[in-house]
């Protein structure tokens, strides 16, 4: 690839001429200018956004972190941050957390040594204080996504009024019994069991932890033949639903007449399972255009300001699996 010399001594200017140039400065002559563009077009020239990061220019990269690649909703929600930063003349750097910790503030670092302007972020727990101490470091605005993270600016779903709405839509039609798969921690979870409990029906909801199929498998067969009536079960997104739908199968209890089952995230799997699955749909793609259009706010208007708590409601989708 040709440099900046070379581009001097083509142009017959000077080195730091051409950096100016290519750096957008307004100093230099019309005439000047275009000649060194024209030649940078013509030899395809490629700025490197690290060398201008280390001079303190902005880099125009974004940090973009999420949990899990693999779950199709976090594949819409990268692709629509894709999307609106392009937009706005930024690229993104996409990293996979996979809910391990460490993996999350070691990409952090490579985000710090990549002088991206800001991070989008969908952390593992957004309220522990190794995360809350971790982006302090990252000297950067951040901006969590699909999260609530107390003290930074936050796109989200309510989750606990998720929950409480999947428990009131369950309870109305008829399950008597109540299950979600998913950590204790999380809002879907709390706001289930809230709205069980002042309905009086807590002692009739339990809580499963995924782990590996074989030790999910017993605890949701035990679950279920330990009491009569319809179970409900809440999974905390809709790959947890599929195995629990597989899980059903193979026991080979009906749905929805024995046990119903809804999902969340509404990926396009639901769709086309059979029974097609009942989900919580989240408004990814304004939720993404939200985060970016803040995002590059605080990176072109640094300075003190107050925290943006931004909750976006969800909407239940009926299909066969209720």
């Amino acid at each position: 690839m040709i440099t900046m010399t070379e581009i001097a001594r083509l142009t017959n200017v000077s080195q730091p001429t051409v950096s100016r140039v290519l750096n957008g400065s307004q100093t230099v002559s019309p005439e000047i200018r275009e000649r060194v563009l024209a030649c940078a077009r013509e030899h395809d020239y490629q700025l490197n956004a690290l060398a201008k990061g280390l001079q303190g220019s902005k880099t125009h990269l974004l940090g973009v972190l999420v949990t899990d690649i693999s779950n199709g909703f976090f594949a819409s929600l990268a692709k629509e941050i894709e999307t609106a930063a392009r937009k706005n003349g930024y690229s993104i750097i996409l990293f996979n957390s996979d809910y391990n910790p460490r993996s999350e503030q070691e990409y952090l670092d490579v985000v710090r040594r990549y002088r991206a302007d800001g991070v989008l972020a969908v952390p593992i727990r957004e309220t522990s204080q190794e995360w809350q101490e971790y982006v302090k470091k990252l000297d950067v605005p951040v901006v969590t996504v699909t999260r609530q993270a107390q003290g930074l600016d936050s796109i989200y779903v309510d989750h606990v009024q998720a929950g409480a709405m999947v428990a009131e839509y369950l309870v109305e039609r008829s399950f008597q019994r109540f299950l979600f798969i998913g950590k204790e921690y999380d809002g879907k979870y709390v706001g289930f069991r809230r709205a069980l409990d002042e309905r009086g029906l807590g002692d009739r909801t339990a809580n499963v932890i995924y782990q590996e199929d074989g030790q999910f498998y017993r605890a949701l067969q035990g679950l279920l033949q330990a009491g009569r009536g319809r179970v409900g079960i809440f999974a905390g997104n809709d790959i947890y639903a599929l195995r629990a739908l597989d899980a059903l199968r193979t026991m080979e209890i009906p749905v929805p007449a024995q046990a119903g089952v809804i999902g969340f995230d509404n990926t396009d799997l639901g769709r086309y399972l059979n029974p097609r699955l009942s989900s919580v749909s989240q408004p990814i793609a304004r939720m993404a255009q939200a985060a970016v259009a803040r995002l590059l706010d605080c990176i072109d208007r640094p300075g003190p300001r107050e925290v943006l708590n931004s909750p976006f409601s969800a909407e239940l989708v009926i299909r066969e699996s209720t």
